[in-house]
């Protein structure tokens, strides 16, 4: 037991640098042009304290910070793209691009209502969650792992019934390879900028506030994914943070 641990804490200590940003968006197959409509950080490195205004879309931005909006049809399949650094890999062969592989877990997409997405503040929106994919027991699959196959792309259906109107959409990836301890949980989200239409009269119940709906105790957040070096949860399932899916069309 004590050597796995010094194995996978090494492992640990060699990724540090591997991280990512979403920065595009996908539209039933059209791809927008990079960071179009999205408040996307400039630089990528996680936040790991859940209790701040960072948790809600990041923080350090980079600028100018579009305002301008991407139309989705409800029921459209959207991609988000993710990659290494704004822009794409850094540097030749980077073996890091979109992220590092050992950074598993799950990956998130929430939506709030707003008047305006395009000026619309980040601050006390109602939240609540369209989309995730957390870990395939049956595989030792994250949602990561889909996104990485794809070179980036992680795609999910905007719900079919969802009310028309402005929202931003929040997309999250949480990296568990060091969730072991407090605060070692790693979050890498942008937000959106989106404008859905169509005629759908839902919308997504219950809500969550960003903070407020994380906890840095939380089973999902503070856990140790490995069994002796392999990241399966020990194959016990396992169950993202912030709620389940708040709207079934």
């Amino acid at each position: 037991m004590r050597t796995s641990t010094i194995i996978s804490l090494a492992t640990f200590g060699t990724v540090v640098s591997g991280h990512g940003i979403f920065q595009k968006l996908r539209i039933n197959g059209v791809e927008q042009a990079s960071l179009y409509g999205i408040r996307a950080p400039a630089v990528n490195n996680p936040v790991t304290v859940v209790s701040g205004a960072s948790i809600t879309c990041n923080t350090g931005l980079k600028q100018p910070v579009s305002k301008d909006v991407v139309t989705i049809p409800a029921g459209a399949k959207v991609g988000a793209w993710f990659q290494h650094i704004i822009g794409g890999a850094q540097g030749a062969n980077d073996p890091d691009n979109p992220i590092a592989p050992s950074h598993k877990g799950p990956i998130m997409v929430y939506l709030a209502k707003v008047d305006s997405a395009g000026i619309a503040s980040e601050v006390g929106l109602n939240w609540f969650k369209i989309a995730q994919e957390g870990l395939d027991t049956s595989q030792g699959k994250w949602g990561v792992d889909t996104m990485i196959a794809n070179k980036g792309w992680w795609d999910f259906t905007m719900p079919s019934c969802l009310e028309p109107g402005d929202y931003l959409m929040r997309v999250e990836l949480l990296a568990l390879h060091s969730a072991y301890g407090t605060n070692g949980a790693q979050f890498y989200m942008s937000c959106a900028n989106i404008k859905v239409t169509g005629s759908g009269t839902k919308t997504g119940s219950p809500t969550v506030k960003f903070p407020g709906a994380y906890n840095s105790e939380d089973p999902g957040i503070k856990l140790n994914i490995y069994s002796g070096t392999i990241p399966n949860n020990a194959g016990k399932a396992y169950t993202p943070p912030g709620g389940p899916v708040a709207l079934a069309c």
